[in-house]
């Protein structure tokens, strides 16, 4: 059972730091639609790197964000977040395998594989929480804007790259609770309890308890054990 919790837990886990990875150099983080006649018709698609447009004739043209100090906070915010995420997610995937059970690394030490394992599963789980608050962040300005009849700016709709992250951040909270629990289903060594055991002694075995008889002295004449009487 451990051993198969162990395995779903890497997998989502992976699956999840991998998604994550897609989802960050994904260019629909959010998008516009800027309706007009045919030829006006333009699409607006935004990601943490660059700002992209294309028409109604499949040509786009993209460029990236210059400066840093330039993009408001949340973005800047989002970036670290983001890249920390698939930090995390690396060396989790790194110490799961150590800790795994199905591995030959330290398997002679059940007990520091225990560990590994939960610390991987733990390095998974904040994985999973830097990627769900970038994302969760990033959408909140989202929609703000968007229901902020005072905003003068082009106002955008969540992409499908925010609902592909929220899943990569469960899958990878998911996997690393998994691996976390696993840790307390591997077995450390069982305490052998010895209890004394007393066989039945056989009769070889067991000491002579014949009883000892006096010594008689070959010397001493034996008339003295018989009284005068026994001579008449």
């Amino acid at each position: 059972m451990a051993l198969l919790l162990e395995a779903v837990g890497f997998f989502l886990g992976t699956v999840g730091w991998a998604l994550l990875a897609v989802t960050l150099f994904n260019s629909y983080w959010r998008v516009s639609t800027v309706s007009g006649n045919v030829i006006t018709t333009s699409t607006l698609f935004e990601n943490l790197w660059q700002s992209c447009a294309t028409d109604s004739t499949g040509v786009y043209n993209c460029w990236e964000f210059q400066s840093l100090l330039e993009l408001p906070a949340y973005l800047q915010a989002s970036r670290a977040l983001m890249i920390t995420a698939l930090v995390l997610g690396f060396f989790g995937i790194l110490f799961a395998m150590v800790g795994m059970k199905c591995t030959k690394v330290v398997e002679e030490n059940p007990n520091v594989k225990a560990k590994m394992a939960a610390i991987g599963g733990s390095l998974f789980v904040m994985t999973g929480i830097c990627g769900m608050v970038t994302i969760s962040w990033y959408a909140f300005n989202i929609t703000r804007d968007f229901f902020n009849p005072l905003f003068a700016g082009t106002k955008y709709e969540i992409g499908p790259a925010l609902y592909l992250g929220w899943s990569a951040s469960l899958l990878a909270i998911i996997g690393g609770g998994f691996l976390f629990s696993s840790c307390r289903a591997h077995s450390s060594p069982e305490k052998s309890y010895n209890y004394p055991y007393k066989g039945t002694k056989s009769a070889a075995s067991a000491p002579n308890m014949t009883p000892v008889r006096p010594r008689v002295d070959s010397t001493t004449s034996s008339a003295g054990k018989y009284g005068k009487n026994a001579y008449v």
